[in-house]
């Protein structure tokens, strides 16, 4: 009997894990179910100074919080698989390339992708380049998107001006950071508070 509890607390544990926030629109919602969440975001938004709900706001749009989230798979003659149109993968979508650069520059060749407090401080760190490279303030959720989705130097030769649908989804990250921002004001207080006892 005992095994059979233990089995199913480990199967609820490893379910909990995986599977995203039952509110992914309200952030304290999310910090609430997920209270390790807000700890370790907290921790990465003082490291690179910089707010903790824009990453939120971009893992968003990046994988609906899905822990081994893939781009969709592409077919020719609508059902022969022809593979994924890149090898972005986890919370943050990160390519390979990419995620071995943030490897490197933060000392850690150990990290996984499919772990939120990496995937999280990887979308700080792009930021924190974003601000380096573009001038792009880390409180404009629409220009760091932008960069984040075409790349600093895309960004840099105004690749995203001729995707109109790309620029209307950085508006919509944008304006779910303002709104995660607003949310936050509320129960900011109260997460801290139960991350003193954790």
């Amino acid at each position: 009997m005992k095994l059979v509890v233990a089995t199913l607390v480990a199967v609820s544990i490893g379910a909990c894990a995986t599977t995203p926030p039952a509110n992914t629109d309200d952030i304290c919602s999310i910090f609430e179910q997920r209270p390790k969440w807000y700890k370790q975001a907290k921790k990465s938004a003082e490291r690179w100074q910089s707010p903790i709900v824009m990453p939120m706001a971009i893992m968003y749009q990046e994988s609906s919080f899905r822990r081994k989230a893939k781009p969709p798979m592409q077919y020719f003659l609508g059902f022969i698989p022809t593979g994924r149109a890149s090898n972005a993968y986890g919370y943050s979508q990160a390519l390979k390339g990419t995620w071995a650069e943030y490897q490197k520059d933060v000392g850690s060749r150990f990290r996984e992708l499919d772990n939120f407090a990496n995937a999280y401080d990887f979308i700080q760190w792009y930021m924190h380049r974003t601000y380096l490279r573009n001038g792009v303030s880390k409180l404009d959720g629409y220009a760091q998107y932008l960069n984040y989705h075409e790349g600093q130097g895309g960004f840099a030769r105004g690749t995203h001006n001729s995707k109109q649908w790309l620029l209307n989804v950085a508006q919509k990250v944008d304006q779910r950071a303002k709104r995660y921002s607003k949310q936050m004001t509320r129960c900011r207080a109260d997460l801290d508070r139960k991350r003193s006892w954790f």
